[in-house]
């Protein structure tokens, strides 16, 4: 692919959805865009490159930003960040949420599902939340990666890939080759097309937020700016998850790591109070 054509992709990604593309990605390109090209009627991705230099359809636009953001996910994946949320964040929550006996979770580019129904059967699990109320908020900047999470029907590969088999027996049902998630989790969670880009303010307040595996596809200045508009939405007490790649430390001051919880952030205020709930380190 020649410079100038990687270019048109380069920025229109960055513009439309933070990602930035570097040249050792490129191969993406071919393999990502070259069904969309096929979709749209071009013969070659050199083609579509030059429609694109013109007046673009904001449909083919909205195609190849999704085809370049989808991103590969798993049932409790990198499974420690499900541990420390069921045996030291919940217990916390337990406690600074008694009065209200609700929470809620907002998932970041949620992909296909997988992370917020793994919280969904977390939750499911633990005996201490009977009788609590919990909003799962999911969000991705792609419809099509959305429709498959709402449908919640995955692939014997797809099941298979960290979920215990308990809770595949419990709360799945297979049919032909295909497993269903069963309606007891799916109600549990609401999908809803969202930008990182955009204004967070319409998704209202979370106690927990997951950005997991999100910010290494951006530039610092956009981490910084993502990061600051999730502690606006974030409660005072609340808890950030980043992935294990990730960090804030010498992107942002907005937040601090969470003591002893590894991928853990709270907003720098509430290490500065006395009076901030400590979670409970897991061994």
């Amino acid at each position: 692919m020649r410079i100038e054509d990687f270019d048109v992709y380069k920025d229109l990604l960055m513009e439309k959805s933070g990602l930035v593309l570097t040249p050792d990605k490129s191969y993406l390109l071919d393999s990502r865009l070259t069904p969309v090209a096929k979709k749209w009627g071009f013969e070659t991705l050199d083609k579509m490159s030059a429609a694109l230099r013109g007046v673009a359809d904001p449909g083919l636009i909205k195609d190849i930003v999704e085809a370049m953001t989808t991103n590969e996910t798993s049932f409790f994946r990198d499974s420690r960040p499900f541990d420390i949320f069921r045996d030291s964040i919940i217990p916390s929550l337990l406690e600074i949420r008694a009065t209200q006996k609700r929470f809620k979770i907002w998932c970041a580019a949620a992909s296909s599902g997988q992370e917020p129904y793994s919280l969904a059967m977390v939750m499911k699990e633990h005996a201490g939340l009977t009788g609590w109320n919990f909003d799962i908020t999911a969000t991705d900047i792609s419809t099509d990666i959305l429709d498959i999470a709402k449908a919640g029907i995955y692939s014997q590969f797809e099941v298979q890939r960290g979920m215990p088999i308990t809770m595949l027996m419990k709360y799945f049902e297979q049919k032909d080759e295909k497993w269903h998630i069963k309606d007891e989790i799916k109600n549990m969670v609401q999908y809803k097309y969202f930008n990182l880009l955009d204004s967070m303010a319409s998704l209202g307040k979370f106690d927990i937020i997951f950005c997991r595996n999100v910010l290494i596809y951006f530039d610092k200045e956009t981490k910084a700016k993502v990061l600051a508009k999730m502690k606006a939405q974030l409660a005072p007490d609340g808890y950030l998850f980043l992935g294990g790649a990730e960090t804030v430390i010498g992107i942002t001051n907005e937040f601090v790591p969470a003591q002893g919880l590894r991928g853990v952030y709270i907003p720098a205020e509430a290490a500065q109070s006395a009076a901030a709930p400590a979670a409970t380190q897991t061994a």
